[in-house]
C-alpha cells in the first residue's frame, strides 16, 4: 500500500501517530480534506493493516509511584518450544509493557512498569528467576525517561 500513498497520507499518519484522539475535522483542516474524507482513509488503513489499533497514553507520574525497569534475559535452551514458552509468559502479564527478542548475548529485552522498586524484584522474581530455562537475567531500574514512544517512520516516496 506505501507506493499508492500520497503526501496526504503521510502527513495524516504523522498526525495520527502524535495523537489518535483528534477529531476527524481537526485532521482534515490539518491536511485540507473533508472529514468524510479522512474517515474514508482510515478505513483503509485499518483494512490495509497500517491501522492496528488505537490505545490512550496515561500519564504514570499523574497516576502516581510507578517504576520502570528494563530486564536483559538469556535463555539456557534453544528450541522454537522454548522461545513459544517465554515469549507466551511475556505477553500473558500484563506488567511487561514491551518484549524484543535480539541477536547477540542477550536472547530477550524485556521492559517491565511497576507500582515500586519492590514490586519490579518481585515481579522479576517470579517472571525470570521461577523459569528454568532463564540461564540468566539482569534488571535494570530506570532512573529517568528520556524520551518514550513508538511512533514509525511514515515512508516518502
Amino acid at each position: 500500500m506505501t507506493s499508492s500513498w500520497d503526501d496526504l497520507d503521510r502527513r495524516l499518519l504523522r498526525l495520527l501517530q502524535e495523537d489518535a484522539g483528534r477529531t476527524l475535522r481537526d485532521l482534515g483542516d490539518e491536511v485540507g480534506l473533508s472529514p468524510s474524507a479522512v474517515q474514508r482513509r482510515l478505513r483503509g488503513y485499518r483494512a490495509a493493516g497500517v491501522l492496528t489499533r488505537q490505545v490512550a497514553l496515561l500519564d504514570p507520574n499523574v497516576l502516581g509511584s510507578t517504576t520502570l525497569a528494563v530486564v536483559l534475559v538469556t535463555l539456557d535452551r534453544e528450541s522454537a518450544e522454548h522461545h513459544a514458552a517465554f515469549r507466551a509468559r511475556m505477553q500473558a502479564e500484563p506488567r511487561v509493557q514491551q518484549c524484543y527478542e535480539l541477536a547477540g548475548q542477550w536472547d530477550y529485552v524485556v521492559v517491565l512498569v511497576t507500582a515500586s522498586l519492590h514490586d519490579c524484584r518481585a515481579l522479576s522474581d517470579r517472571l525470570f528467576m521461577s523459569d528454568e530455562n532463564v540461564r540468566r537475567y539482569e534488571t535494570l531500574p530506570v532512573l529517568d525517561a528520556v524520551k518514550t514512544g513508538l511512533t514509525v517512520p511514515v515512508p516518502e516516496p
